[in-house]
């Protein structure tokens, strides 16, 4: 287990060695209720299809990572984005990454590339946010609701030194009436950097709705892979298909020496 020290706050991180020394680093960004160890080894089976370098990290408030000093406000993507992702990238000497998002890490790395402050050589999203859709809200009641009368707790208690500071941060900002004008399509038209969506046709937290704002509003190139039999989670729920559509995305986008 490793740690970095960023604007005074440790992160609890995991770094992949590169084979390809070329490529560039593969950073990985999770979900709104993930971390770190809830990657399991899809991010060690990218970087060793690849060959590229890989970092895989928990954001305060989750994993083995500083707790958050305040509840989350409506803007606390912008404030990783903007603020926490690049002081890490900078403490730890990356530049112009590949940022690998999965729903709220997704949401983080197009305000990262949509604001035009860092270069980004690519991005890979995993069922994206880019505003907040009834569906979204629902699924998060529901899951309010089976974090109380559930094992739920135990189950996130494997992925999360405090189980209830990780929830509830997450579903407490969601399920705030204020959060419901959330948006950030405005970032969309900065990012020119080529882009790879993935999304399950089952996805409870999310419609395809989410990937259409994506494709009209980005600047640069565009992809799109609709799984079947999958919903939040393309990486666990069809583990070899989106390894397989990451993977060939990621070599297309870097072509390697001759």
């Amino acid at each position: 287990m490793a740690f970095a020290t960023v604007l005074g706050q440790r992160l609890e991180i995991e770094r992949i060695h590169a084979t390809h020394a070329a490529a560039p680093t593969l950073v990985f960004l999770h979900e709104g209720l993930g971390s770190l160890a809830l990657w399991r080894d899809f991010p060690a089976q990218l970087a060793a299809r690849t060959g590229a370098e890989a970092l895989v990290y928990s954001r305060r408030g989750y994993g083995k990572s500083d707790r958050l000093a305040a509840p989350r406000k409506v803007d606390y993507m912008h404030q990783e984005a903007l603020v926490e992702l690049p002081a890490l990238l900078s403490e730890l000497g990356i530049s112009n990454p590949i940022l690998i998002g999965h729903s709220d890490g997704a949401s983080i790395a197009l305000i990262h590339a949509g604001s035009g402050r860092w270069p980004v050589h690519a991005l890979v999203l995993e069922a994206p946010h880019v505003f907040v859709e009834d569906v979204a809200v629902a699924s998060i009641e529901q899951a309010k609701a089976a974090y109380r009368a559930s094992d739920l707790p135990k189950r996130l208690a494997r992925y999360h030194d405090d189980p209830d500071h990780a929830f509830w941060g997450w579903n407490d900002i969601w399920l705030d009436p204020a959060f419901r004008s959330w948006t950030i399509e405005e970032y969309l038209p900065g990012v020119r950097s080529p882009v790879l969506a993935i999304q399950g046709a089952d996805d409870e937290y999310g419609t395809l709705a989410q990937l259409d704002a994506i494709e009209r509003g980005v600047s640069g190139s565009f992809e799109r892979r609709v799984l079947a039999r999958c919903k939040h989670s393309p990486h666990r729920d069809q583990e070899a298909l989106t390894l397989e559509a990451m993977a060939a995305f990621i070599e297309r986008v870097t072509p390697r020496a001759a």
